[in-house]
């Protein structure tokens, strides 16, 4: 028994033994490897941690116009553990910001490190709340998003969000170069969440942004959404659009959506969207959606006219039409079942493919479509990049809507070759008509030409992919010319400015469903003919009254370039326009 009892003891002191080593052997760990690591979340307990703002950057246009901005504002925060008269807190924070009373009590009484009352507030109003020394009450310094122009340009620069994060347009591209990154202010306090006196300030600065500088022209843009507002009006359009871009590198000077929003207040509904009855029934989120929506990249429509340039260029360059081969246009053409007409229903008679070119016959285009064939055509619109994206620097591009090769028919085929029948952006038709009057380069139109820091140590330049698109230099200075004689003497000559060489084209393209009266009016244009430095074109969406494009959008396209050739310093030439035809 009495060695029972020992062998017992001596277990218990064992247990006892190896049980002191283990925790000897954990403390020792955790005063030697682990002791950062512990010091560490002891600090964490006593710090508390209030971010710095990081300036955005900047969006500049071509010339250092400065399109987007900052202007100080401030956040205030309150700290629950410091406050020691929240009833005076809560009086002056609910009448200098104008807020419930009861909304802010909820937050003072709220128990938690700290808590937001208020972002963006105007730093006079933040010096303000400073100035009666409230303890507990924090205004630090921020930065809200400010657009000096209102209006300019709104669908493509976008706007920023409440954490200063972009939401459309250039704003949300090139996020990751705007935005910079945020500093850190960290105080010491004690156990009651208090900060403690004498101790040191600990700052991590924050990282500005980098700026953006862009393609865009300040006064070219102004100057389009200025003629663009004013047709808006005298047209009672739905839309009116304007692209103008360098033809040769893509870089586009101003795209214009009218009616454009106010990128200080994009929240708030224009006009146009109120007074929309189709928009009625829609919920605000997508009302909004519909007053953002940048359709020179987000719309597709039926190109019309215009882009007979396209079966043009595939014709020539497959050679199966020549400049004076002769059609003959009776008002109309019969394909299978069908009878589809001319805009010209007395019909233009006997004609050249030139002529026919010049007066947008359609029979004609019909015939030159079939000597194509669809595997031809399509074979050209896949090499001017129709069947793909632009690659613009934009969120939220469309892409075309085709039909299926296997599923043309003869019809098909007669409605694609004068521009029906499919749809397209606009910027994919400036694009791909780019290709044809560059020498044959497809480019990527673009807004981003670099990123840099504001003192330019550190500078990123943007590259864009452009690629070969197979046509000749024979077709496309053929096309060049006769697209200069559509404007000298054909349906494009309310475009004519005496002194410029001019190239462009026309087109009325009639909306779907086919019976519901509604048109979108559209020119084309382009200088100097003969050796393209601006390409534009003017998409009128749903004019009242006359609708044709000749007629309407034709003389506005020679209203901008009455403008901005000059402001781009191209000069006028004495010269006639000399080709062989």
């Amino acid at each position: 028994m009495h060695y029972y009892h020992r062998k017992k003891v001596r277990i218990c002191m064992w247990v006892f033994i190896v049980t002191a080593a283990a925790l000897l052997i954990w403390l020792i760990f955790l005063m030697i490897p682990q002791s950062g690591y512990y010091e560490q979340r002891a600090n964490d307990l006593h710090e508390r941690e209030r971010t710095i703002k990081a300036a955005r950057g900047r969006i500049f246009d071509r010339n250092g116009v400065i399109l987007a901005d900052n202007q100080s504002v401030c956040t205030i925060t309150v700290i629950h553990n410091q406050i020691t008269d929240p009833e005076k807190v809560i009086k002056v924070l609910s009448q200098e910001l104008d807020l419930d009373e009861e909304t802010v009590r909820k937050r003072v009484e709220k128990v938690s490190s700290i808590e937001r009352i208020l972002s963006n507030v105007p730093k006079a109003l933040g010096d303000r709340i400073r100035s009666y020394k409230l303890d507990g009450v924090n205004v630090d310094e921020d930065y809200s998003r400010y657009y000096p122009y209102g209006t300019l340009a709104s669908k493509v620069l976008g706007f920023t969000g409440s954490d200063n994060q972009g939401i459309i347009g250039l704003e949300v591209k090139y996020d990751q170069y705007l935005q910079g990154t945020e500093g850190l202010i960290l105080t010491t306090t004690d156990v009651r969440g208090l900060e403690v006196d004498n101790t040191a300030e600990k700052r991590v600065d924050p990282v500005d942004g980098l700026d953006l500088y862009t393609s865009i022209d300040y006064n070219i843009q102004a100057y389009a959404q200025q003629v663009a507002d004013r047709m808006l009006e005298q047209k009672e359009a739905k839309g009116v659009s304007i692209i103008l871009m360098d033809p040769q590198n893509g870089e586009i000077y101003a795209m214009v959506n009218a009616p454009e929003f106010d990128l200080n207040e994009p929240y708030t509904f224009t006009a146009a969207v109120t007074a929309d009855e189709n928009l009625a029934q829609l919920s605000d989120n997508d009302k909004l959606n519909q007053m953002w929506r940048n359709t020179s990249i987000n719309d597709t429509y039926e190109p019309g006219s215009t882009f007979k340039i396209i079966t043009a260029t595939a014709a020539l360059e497959e050679q199966v039409v020549s400049l004076n081969d002769t059609f003959v246009c009776p008002g109309f053409r019969v394909v299978k079942d069908r009878r589809i007409r001319c805009h010209k229903t007395a019909g233009h008679g006997t004609e050249t493919f030139l002529q026919g070119f010049m007066n947008s016959c359609n029979p004609v285009f019909m015939d030159v479509g079939a000597r194509v064939g669809i595997d031809g055509l399509y074979k050209y619109f896949n090499n001017l990049g129709l069947f793909e994206k632009t690659g613009v620097d934009l969120p939220g591009e469309s892409s075309s809507i085709m039909h299926d090769i296997n599923n043309v028919g003869e019809v098909e085929l007669a409605t694609i070759s004068f521009g029906q029948s499919f749809q397209i952006t606009p910027l994919q038709l400036l694009r791909a008509v780019s290709a044809v009057i560059n020498g044959g380069t497809l480019v990527t139109p673009h807004f981003g030409v670099k990123a840099a820091s504001a003192d330019l140590t550190q500078v990123e330049v943007f590259d864009y992919e452009t690629k070969a698109s197979g046509l000749s230099p024979a077709t496309c200075e053929t096309l060049k010319m006769m697209l200069e004689k559509v404007v000298a003497e054909g349906t494009g000559n309310k475009a004519y400015i005496e002194g410029y060489r001019i190239g462009g084209k026309t087109a009325t393209s009639q909306k779907l469903p086919r019976n519901s009266g509604k048109y979108i009016a559209s020119f084309l244009g382009f200088s100097p003919a003969d050796d393209p430095k601006v390409i534009g074109l003017i998409f009128i969406d749903e004019p009242v009254g006359t609708y044709y494009g000749g007629t309407i959008a034709a003389p506005v396209m020679k209203e901008i370039f009455e403008n901005v050739l000059p402001y781009l310093n191209i000069e006028k030439t004495a010269e006639a326009a000399e080709w062989e035809t």
